[in-house]
């Protein structure tokens, strides 16, 4: 779309219709991605923290073995970089659940506990630059502070960052001798991660979970542009909703016979459906 000055009239094309296509051209109000990246980060040796009860179960133990994890919350904060206008740091701090098995003695039922490993990030992207400032009617009256320092540091100029993260892939765990320094955060624990763990989270005394896990993510910077874009129609929806029925015979009805149960598959079969991806370019 050629760039025109304010105030002038664009003439339509084909009476506000994209060339040969017979939709319509609209302008939409939509978040435009200007950079990403992504990664996939193997986090080795994360140290646990756990509540009270937990940690006197770590003290005492003699092995440990790694379940799962979950990613429980992240913070993301965009700052600008000093010197290179356009390009943000963005940083983030991933706040896990990691559930292990805690073996008391050799032949003993291990004890499952639940602890938080804290990881911190930082990537740099480019978020272009924008010295406006929006209001809209659906969002509450907000002042900015009068101390700010510079301009550009207005919340309405930072483009706002996303980060997706898969579900981390629980690796490995092992029990080291405490270092006090490495378990306590950086930063204040937000108040929902220590609701989730439903009581306060104490330092190690003598022994310590270090874990291992793979994450993978994405981060990208975007902001609100005003775009044009073809529209075929509005999305109404086809299909009636009906309503559920309570009649377990006949939900069951409903479900096709499990013909491969009874019969399975032949072994050409197999090999059909489980060969690996090929790709069938032409170089």
């Amino acid at each position: 779309m050629p760039d025109v000055s304010y105030g002038s009239e664009q003439i339509p094309l084909n009476d506000d219709r994209t060339p040969d296509s017979g939709c319509d051209a609209i302008c939409i109000d939509a978040d435009r991605i200007y950079d990403s990246c992504g990664a996939k980060d193997c986090l080795s040796d994360l140290p646990l923290m756990f509540t009270e009860a937990n940690q006197a179960l770590v003290e005492n133990a003699c092995s440990v073995r790694i379940n799962r994890a979950n990613v429980i919350t992240s913070t993301v904060e965009v700052e600008p970089v000093a010197f290179h206008r356009g390009f943000y740091s963005v940083d983030m701090t991933f706040y896990f659940s990691v559930s292990c098995d805690v073996y008391s003695s050799n032949g003993a039922l291990p004890t499952t506990v639940n602890g938080l490993a804290v990881y911190g990030k930082r990537v740099v992207l480019y978020g272009s630059d924008g010295s406006v400032k929006s209001f809209s009617s659906d969002k509450p009256v907000k002042c900015e502070k009068k101390d700010r320092d510079c301009s550009c540091s207005s919340a309405n100029s930072v483009p706002k960052a996303t980060v997706q993260i898969s579900n981390p892939m629980a690796l490995s765990a092992k029990l080291v001798n405490c270092k006090p320094c490495n378990s306590i955060p950086c930063r204040a624990i937000p108040d929902c991660v220590c609701d989730y763990f439903c009581g306060e989270l104490i330092p190690c005394k003598k022994k310590q979970i270090a874990v291992t896990i793979g994450i993978f993510t994405i981060t990208r910077l975007q902001r609100k542009v005003q775009i044009m874009i073809p529209s075929y129609d509005f999305c109404v929806p086809r299909k009636e909703c009906c309503a559920k029925t309570d009649d377990p015979c006949e939900v069951f009805s409903k479900i096709e016979f499990p013909t491969d149960s009874f019969f399975p598959r032949k072994s050409e079969e197999c090999e059909k459906h489980d060969k690996p991806f090929e790709c069938n370019c032409e170089e």
